[in-house]
């Protein structure tokens, strides 16, 4: 491999270069003006409200229906809600209880958790009454159960939650721990704010954006993680982070249907400085007790960053780019790539499938000429997949990096980045935060459904926003990334055989190729702290011919052949949330089995 330093002073003492400055310059100037596909116009969507009414009736059997059904049951999980009344008024505090009283399912002891000397003597009174009213409400934090609910003063859970979360234990007699979806009650007690949450997504968690509320947890499994840390102001985060180390993700369940309605706070209130470094600090132990060698950034909004450390020895990282003529593209992108890459040991390998154009010819030319940087030729049909595969058996690196010939380099320490998450244990591929050239979302991760086999969340969504419940500013796992700029490790690409070249040669072959690395136990993590341009297909342009439409059909017939329980239900997205765009809109109707006829999109 070459030092960075020599590649740049090769690259910037060559003729090419300085001749070309002022294009390179007035081309650059266009591209980030350019703006990307832009989003049409949309009529209002219909309320929250509306979807309520529509699809969150479920039809609530009578108490004594409930208890048939649970008698029918192997075994009938008891219950410990164990209520936070730190800070509670009376308001809060009734709603909770009355809300619990109300509960279909009946095998359920309540019991209040807070320092006696930080209740106020009404809470206190109150608690006593309710106490004296149903000999299931306890004072005390004591009670036999096989299943622990935390919840706090305010939070109200509709009158099937616990018949739900129950059935959901029968059902999966493996769980452990046991989630579901929530919304928020407003200033007026009315709904709002759906929190669709995906399945199981421990990056996602990690990055302080996963809330398990409501969640249910084992008995055994919070003896075995050990004590409440009484004062300390992440206790909830830390033991959830202490359970869910012990477990195995098939052991952890979510549950696509509201079952908890929080009290909202004022936004500013939410994430206070103490609390934040708080996490910040339950975090950094988990970290060191799964023996992750990592450090936590305050990421704003609530969120964490895990910055995992590289090796003191960083793998030596292959960039393979593919590409046919499109200097003006190529020269942006390998310059970008030199000029503002802080990795320390990398080199490029650019594949030319076909060019003729002269001035193409001749700087590819000069690539190849430039220390760090060799250039293959490959005059077959074109077969994105291929060219890829090819590159990568001749990949001199630990690491590869599948890069388009129209990405453009914007955040020096992208590469770092995405190799330090690659090398961690059970990760597969590592895809980028894309934008275009107007700063908006071209890529923040791929959705499986959405829009038919596939498409990217949050597209179009301005760089700076943080998107659906801050998932675009938030690590998290998704079920695949796009291979415009995709890192993993050499090893993993070639045990689950690359990219698919003969049925998949243009289309989807990165999905494939990502749903191969997910069956084979890896996860896919996809990180928006590395930023880079993505000026889309401005190589090969659309899709449009009839020749290509028909390759397209076929494409897509093998993907739902291959993968069609997936891309009808995404792990990293939710039933409850829209098919037909990238916004995390409502679905209308949700694809869940409770909903008549909607149980497939």
């Amino acid at each position: 491999m070459i030092a960075l330093e020599g590649r740049i002073g090769a690259m910037q003492r060559s003729t090419s270069w300085r001749i070309s400055a002022p294009v390179r310059w007035v081309s650059r100037q266009m591209q980030r003006l350019r703006t990307g596909a832009t989003v049409s116009a949309q009529p209002q969507a219909p309320s929250y409200a509306e979807w309520i009414r529509l699809y969150d009736q479920p039809d609530l059997m009578s108490p004594d229906r409930v208890l048939a059904i649970a008698d029918a049951w192997p075994l009938r999980p008891q219950f410990v809600i164990f209520l936070s009344v730190a800070g509670a008024d009376l308001a809060s505090l009734a709603a909770t209880i009355d809300a619990v009283l109300s509960q279909t399912y009946a095998s359920w002891v309540l019991c209040a958790r807070a320092d006696p000397a930080a209740t106020g003597a009404e809470i206190r009174t109150a608690l006593a009454r309710y106490a004296a009213q149903d000999a299931r409400i306890k004072p005390g934090l004591e009670a036999a159960s096989d299943w622990v609910l935390p919840i706090d003063a305010g939070d109200v859970l509709p009158a099937h939650a616990l018949f739900r979360i129950a059935r959901e234990i029968v059902e999966n007699p493996q769980a452990r721990l046991i989630y579901a979806d929530e919304d928020a009650l407003d200033a007026h007690s009315l709904r709002a704010d759906p929190c669709f949450k995906p399945d199981w997504n421990i990056d996602l968690f990690r990055a302080g954006n996963l809330s398990l509320c409501p969640g249910a947890y084992a008995r055994e499994l919070l003896g075995d993680a050990g004590e409440w840390r009484a004062g300390f102001d992440a206790a909830a985060y830390d033991l959830a982070l202490r359970c869910v180390e012990r477990l195995r993700p098939d052991q952890v369940r979510h549950i696509p249907q509201v079952l908890c309605h929080r009290r909202a706070g004022p936004a500013d209130a939410i994430w206070p400085a103490n609390a934040q470094r708080a996490r910040a600090q339950a975090l950094s132990q988990h970290l060191q007790r799964i023996g992750a060698r990592a450090g936590v950034a305050d990421a704003g909004g609530g969120l964490l960053h895990v910055r995992y450390e590289l090796p003191a020895d960083p793998p030596p990282v292959t960039l393979v780019i593919p590409t046919r003529n499109a200097v003006a593209l190529l020269r942006q992108c390998v310059e970008s790539i030199v000029l503002d890459t802080t990795y320390p040991d990398f080199d490029i390998l650019v594949v030319d499938n076909g060019s003729d154009d002269p001035e193409a010819l001749a700087y590819l030319a000069e690539l190849n000429a430039s220390p760090g940087i060799q250039v293959i030729r490959d005059d077959s049909p074109f077969n994105y997949a291929a060219l890829n595969n090819r590159a990568v058996a001749l990949a001199r690196g630990d690491v590869v990096g599948l890069v388009n010939n129209d990405i453009e380099v914007i955040s020096p320490g992208w590469l770092d980045e995405m190799v330090s998450i690659a090398l961690q244990p059970g990760v597969g591929a590592v895809g980028a935060k894309l934008l275009y050239a107007d700063e908006t979302v071209q890529h923040g991760g791929v959705l499986l459904g959405v829009g038919g086999v596939a498409a990217h969340a949050h597209k179009h969504l301005p760089a700076w926003h943080s998107g659906y419940f801050q998932r675009a500013q938030s690590i998290q796992s998704f079920s695949a990334v796009t291979a415009a700029c995709l890192v993993v490790r050499k090893a993993l690409y070639q045990e689950v055989g690359g990219l698919d070249e003969m049925n998949l040669k243009v289309a989807y072959n990165d999905i494939d190729f990502c749903l191969k690395l997910r069956a084979a136990g890896h996860r896919n993590v996809w990180t928006p702290h590395a930023e880079l341009f993505h000026h889309e297909s401005a190589t090969r342009g659309a899709d449009v011919s009839d020749v290509q439409r028909a390759r397209l059909i076929e494409e897509e017939a093998c993907m739902r052949q291959r993968w069609g329980d997936l891309i009808a239900n995404d792990p990293a997205y939710n039933p409850n949330l829209t098919i037909h765009a990238e916004n995390f809109g409502l679905a209308w109707p949700p694809r869940v089995p409770w909903i008549s006829g909607a149980a497939k999109p």
